[in-house]
């Protein structure tokens, strides 16, 4: 966060440029945007609307369903539009009392706004005006001359429907007649079946039979078998062993009696739900011929002598009775299935006897019921014909009468407020951002670099006053700067601590530096040689002498520290410089006294042109960077400009850093000094 908001301090003249402008703009809009009033309104439909439609059955009714709206055309869209129609708004311009101030229809559109919401059936409107009144008159006018649109449209509409409906409908009925007509004369004709279903349950009945038949002709074939094995074992025909049963013909007739009477019962029972011509009685009679005939058979052969050629030592009676049972129940059978083909013939002969234009008749029969479902949708079409315009221009209710508050809403001073705020926050990002990108800040990597040793890593600190005192932190590391110092070797003991721009702490150091050299017993002489703000010389409290001075003399202001400082014509500063006048005077002021150390504190090498001659003057250079302050790319083009003049920078001083960046610094130092 300190880091952030030094990297903001350093760009603050463009920041604070960039909010005055925002600011301007945001009270010109306040004061000189004008009023406007807004008057809301709420029209809703109905969620649903009336349609008649045609019931196509027989019984020709109409029904009245009640609907949606049509999924293709959304009624909502369709008022709005209509609502901001050139018809309509040209009404309300005409009425209007600040015609004159709009030339076209298409600048007057832009004061209303007719939208319908979402997931319902209501339509917003906004009207615009410079007065409340005026606002809620449009608002109104809008309202009455949409009213008056909707219903021309729907009248429009009737009109052009109507005469093409009732003319479909005449031509429909005239067809619909002739139809039926068609149809009536040809079913009289012919004496057809009308209906398939009669056709149908034939061919079932047919199918029933022949089935019937199937089964009975299985049984008689069984049955024929079962008389040709009981007739091998016996050695007898069938014939012969009717014969030789005389004695048992009584029980015989017994059995036969008792299925004659279950026929006659079963008989009775069907004729009670059945017609007399049904498969099942005809079946149920035929068994009861049968039936009467084997009873008539076994009374007679019970009345006959038993011939003569038929052994009477037959003493297996159960199997001849079966062999007889059998060759009756196999006559019987095949006497079945004979009836059932006469039938089965007879259904089929009926069938083909139905005329072949009964495919005419139902060819006929659909085209009357085609026509009939086309006239009864367009007598349904003609009743609802005045419908439908409602359907297509549904007319509306108003839901709220036009309202307007009393506060303007244009212009919203909050939201430009709010905007204005916005603006200025990221503007003002993007502008450091951008002035950062192009000049960033000097960082641990950039020192590390360079390849310089940095010698001491100066806390932050206001700066030290005249007598030169400094917190213990400060001095610490002051000291640490004077002890390696004293161990390098500087060419005539001179050294100038020097930075590339203003405000990074190079006069904070210089001052402190010489205190910590006085402190290890060293004498020292200060020399101020920025001389355009000679800022060193005032905080000391004293005045710089002129350097058209003869008695030209350095200023004792501590015990063992004295002060050179000069007054130099600004004009003159790169000349005096330049052409070895610094230089002579400083020769001079050495023969005073024998300094261990001369401290130079240098203007800043990148604003000033005479920072890099001194720099060759003195030779041995010790740079102030300021952390958060110091520009990298400043950095390096000081520090090229001193090596161009054939300067040494010795190592830096980091000024001003926190604790996370003076443990890397510490660090960094160490190992430098290890190699």
């Amino acid at each position: 966060m300190k880091k952030t908001t030094k990297i903001a301090v350093r760009h603050w003249k463009f920041v604070l440029a960039w909010n005055k402008i925002i600011l301007g703009i945001a009270v010109a809009n306040i004061a000189f945007l004008p009023r406007v009033w807004i008057s809301k309104s709420l029209l809703i439909l109905p969620t649903s609307t009336n349609k008649v439609d045609a019931d196509l059955d027989e019984s020709n009714d109409l029904k009245t369903k009640e609907v949606g709206f049509s999924q293709q055309v959304n009624p909502l869209n369709v008022i709005s539009s209509i609502a901001t129609s050139d018809n309509v708004l040209k009404k309300v311009w005409e009425q209007d009392p600040q015609k004159t101030s709009y030339k076209q229809l298409s600048e007057y559109r832009g004061l209303f706004d007719v939208s319908p919401e979402n997931d319902s059936t209501v339509i917003s409107l906004s009207v615009e005006g410079s007065t409340p009144r005026l606002a809620k008159e449009r608002a109104q006018n809008l309202i009455a001359s949409l009213r008056e649109r909707l219903q021309e449209l729907r009248q429009d509409r009737v009109i052009s429907q109507s005469e093409f409906i009732q003319d479909e409908v005449r031509q429909a009925h005239r067809k619909l007649m002739d139809a039926q007509k068609k149809l009536n004369k040809f079913k009289e004709a012919g004496n057809l079946i009308s209906d398939e279903h009669d056709a149908q349950q034939t061919v079932i009945t047919i199918n029933a039979l022949n089935k019937t038949r199937v089964e009975a002709l299985a049984e008689a074939k069984a049955a024929q078998a079962q008389t040709r094995i009981l007739s091998a074992r016996l050695s007898l025909p069938p014939q012969t062993a009717l014969k030789s049963l005389q004695t048992q013909g009584a029980e015989t007739s017994l059995s036969i009696r008792e299925k004659l009477s279950k026929v006659n019962t079963s008989l009775q029972e069907a004729q009670s739900y059945l017609t007399n011509n049904h498969p099942r009685i005809e079946n149920l009679k035929f068994q009861q011929q049968e039936l009467r005939k084997e009873l008539q058979g076994e009374q007679i052969s019970n009345n006959s002598v038993n011939p003569v050629g038929i052994n009477p030592n037959i003493t297996d009676r159960n199997i001849v009775q079966q062999l007889i049972l059998a060759e009756s129940q196999a006559e019987a059978m095949s006497s079945k299935a004979q009836q059932l083909q006469i039938q089965i013939n007879y259904l089929r002969e009926q069938l083909k006897k139905l005329p072949a234009k009964q495919g005419i008749l139902m060819d006929l029969q659909r085209r009357y019921d085609i026509t009939k479902k086309i006239y009864n949708s367009l007598v349904t079409q003609a009743e609802k014909v005045r419908l439908s315009a409602f359907d297509t221009y549904p007319s509306f209710q108003l839901l709220d009468e036009p309202f307007v508050n009393n506060e303007a809403s244009n212009p919203n001073i909050q939201l430009i407020i709010l905007g204005a705020v916005l603006i200025s926050i990221f503007g003002s990002v993007a502008i450091i951002l951008l002035r950062e990108r192009h000049n960033p800040l000097i960082s641990p990597k950039d020192i590390q670099q360079k390849n310089f040793p940095v010698l001491a890593s100066i806390p932050y600190m206001k700066g030290l006053d005249a007598h030169m005192e400094e917190g213990i932190n400060e001095k610490v590391e002051f000291q640490r700067l004077a002890s390696a110092i004293s161990l390098l070797h500087l060419e005539n003991k001179s050294l100038m601590i020097a930075s590339a721009n203003s405000g990074e702490g190079k006069t904070t150091v210089t001052l402190g530096l010489a205190n910590a050299l006085i402190d290890l017993g060293f004498r020292i002489l200060i020399v101020d040689a920025d001389f355009r703000k000679c800022e060193l010389t005032q905080s000391l409290g004293y005045y710089g002498q002129s350097i058209g001075d003869l008695k030209l003399r350095p200023i004792n202001v501590f015990e063992n520290v004295d002060l050179l400082a000069l007054r130099v014509p600004e004009e003159r500063i790169a000349e005096f410089v330049a052409r070895g006048g610094f230089e002579q005077r400083l020769n001079t002021v050495k023969n005073f006294a024998q300094y261990d150390y001369i401290l130079v504190d240098s203007p800043p090498v990148a604003l000033t042109s005479e920072a890099a001659i001194l720099g060759k003057i003195i030779h041995n250079i010790l740079f102030v960077v300021r952390a958060g302050i110091s520009s990298r790319n400043c950095f390096h083009d000081s520090v090229e400009q001193l090596k161009r003049y054939q300067a040494e920078v010795i190592g830096l001083t980091v000024n001003d850093v926190d604790s996370h960046n003076e443990k890397y610094i510490y660090s960094y130092n160490v190992n430098q000094q290890i190699q």
